[in-house]
């Protein structure tokens, strides 16, 4: 009302709005000192990235090459016109920010793009040749007992995530053109560390304890990329954060604040809840053992003591506990699923997921057992054939599409992705039922979602396996569970994609035969027409 006596009155008048905006974190409300404490940094927490590179520190990014080796060079890529626009535009974007430059380089990795779930795109450098030829770093991992105790003995705990982060950290001067991508508009070199690259997590850790020191082991627990605050009472809390983000701003390092949780006295852990004192199993580490439900037919009861027998050993009174159940497999018994069963059901489910049977020690090697079927996939976590942790879940629609292949190849980077406090920064075994899976990692040209999900394998140390489907007995039990197996998703199946996975799964059993092989490579002159 001021404004439009103002404005025919022909006097000066200004309109202008006022924007409140709070900070929100998923895990609970944030005290008011904190956010106090948060507005007078809100330069460590901006919305994107200075356009500037970051600075040198002390540990920027090595890549050491194994002697001898020589540098690999890959073609480019080809691209649809709508990605070659984008690319264009991402080129330019990162040469005006200073994060690539021009390159003249005997190295070459090709580029590719993911359609991120907003529909924009997203670039993927397919470092798979340089990484192979990388030395594998190792660095130390904290004790988890030693995390644990500390976090134990506080009240208030903040989990900080920088926005980026690879990208804040400088390529070390003398090895950027070993990053080296090769597009359609040139060859660029980036000055910061790309994602895709073995070795950088561990720079990341290395960094960020090199940044942190002498607040480490007093208020401060680094495990890989994790970035923990704790303190026994609120104006303690305060105080340390104050400290760590005064050291966050003189290394401009940068905080995402969407992806930050603020003084909360419950947090989520290296797979385990530590609240007021009190450690306990996180649930989702078992929650594929627990929602299993109880069997209806003999069929579903096989499936499911199948992965129970696997870990008998650990199950002290195993065939007690599992009697009335195991006698339902008998030919002379006719199906009754008693209220006897349903204890055993109950007694042996419980007795798989405690504590004692699935604590692990971080000295020993870790396997990964992964499996997929047409509705589900699965995977259980292993040291020493020892369980660790479960998973399952159902498919999404899109994902029941993919050939055989990535279905498999999609259940081992959902189990890393999952387990990936336990994996990174050591040497472990991915154990799978699928050939074509096995050599992932030589394999010629990517896929936008296979170089997607390159890059988060390049992060890991680790070597894949073939495993016959017959000795997979946890990871087909997992995937395989009735209750995922719905009417959708079988209907979901189109005629088109059962064709895909019989292609897929012919030549899989084709790769491994050696007559098959000998034929192929003595016709391989013949022109052959397509059976598919």
């Amino acid at each position: 009302m001021q404004f439009e006596k103002g404005r025919k009155r022909n006097e000066p008048s200004y309109l202008c709005t006022l924007r409140f905006e709070e900070i929100e974190q998923a895990s609970g409300p944030i005290p008011g000192v904190i956010k106090k404490l948060l507005t007078e940094f809100e330069d460590v927490m901006p919305d994107e990235l200075p356009r500037k590179l970051p600075p040198k520190r002390a540990v920027d990014h090595e890549i050491e090459l194994v002697p001898g080796t020589k540098p690999p060079a890959r073609a480019p890529y080809r691209m649809s016109q709508p990605e070659l626009v984008e690319l264009r535009k991402q080129l330019k974007e990162m040469l005006e920010s200073g994060i690539i430059k021009p390159a003249k380089s005997p190295y070459g990795a090709p580029v590719l793009f993911q359609k991120k779930a907003d529909g924009s795109l997203r670039m993927c450098c397919d470092y798979r040749a340089l990484n192979k030829i990388t030395v594998k770093n190792k660095y130390p991992i904290p004790l988890v007992a030693d995390c644990f105790d500390r976090l134990s003995r506080a009240k208030y705990f903040t989990k900080i995530d920088l926005r980026s982060g690879y990208w804040q950290v400088r390529i070390k001067e003398g090895d950027e053109a070993k990053t080296t991508v090769v597009t359609r508009y040139g060859a660029f070199e980036f000055l910061v560390m790309p994602f895709g690259l073995t070795n950088a997590p561990a720079t990341f850790s290395t960094m960020m304890n090199q940044v942190l020191h002498g607040f480490l082991d007093e208020f401060v627990v680094v495990y890989l990329d994790d970035i923990v605050v704790y303190s026994g009472t609120l104006a303690e809390h305060v105080e340390h954060l104050r400290q760590v983000l005064t050291r966050l701003r003189e290394h401009e390092l940068y905080a995402k604040v969407s992806k930050c949780s603020f003084a909360q006295e419950t947090i989520s852990f290296l797979g385990h809840i530590v609240e007021r004192g009190r450690i306990r199993m996180d649930p989702k580490k078992v929650q594929a053992i627990e929602e299993w439900r109880p069997p209806s037919d003999v069929h579903e009861l096989r499936s499911f003591l199948g992965l129970a027998n696997y870990y008998r050993r650990f199950v002290k009174g195993y065939s007690e506990i599992a009697r009335p159940m195991t006698d339902l497999l008998k030919k002379t018994e006719t199906w009754n699923w008693t209220p006897q069963c349903q204890v055993a059901f109950d007694n042996l489910k419980r007795a798989m997921v405690t504590d004692p049977v699935l604590a692990y020690q971080i000295s020993k090697p870790f396997t990964v057992e992964t499996d997929a079927s047409d509705f589900a996939l699965g995977g259980v976590l292993m040291q020493d054939g020892h369980p660790v942790a479960f998973e399952s879940r159902k498919l999404k629609d899109v994902e029941r599409r993919y050939s055989v292949h990535e279905k498999e190849l999609l259940a081992v980077v959902h189990c890393l992705r999952l387990w990936r406090h336990y994996l990174l920064g050591s040497p472990f075994v991915v154990k799978t039922d699928n050939i074509a899976v096995s050599h992932f990692m030589s394999q010629p040209k990517l896929t936008s979602r296979q170089a997607r999900w390159q890059e988060l394998l390049s992060e890991f140390h680790f070597v894949l396996e073939y495993r016959a489907g017959s000795s997979n007995h946890v990871a087909d039990a997992l995937s395989r569970r009735a209750d995922l197996a719905t009417l959708g998703s079988v209907a979901a199946l189109s005629s088109s994609a059962v064709a895909t996975s019989v292609r897929d799964r012919a030549r899989e059993l084709l790769s491994g035969d050696p007559a098959a092989q000998a034929w192929s490579t003595s016709s391989s002159g013949a022109k052959l027409g397509s059976f598919g």
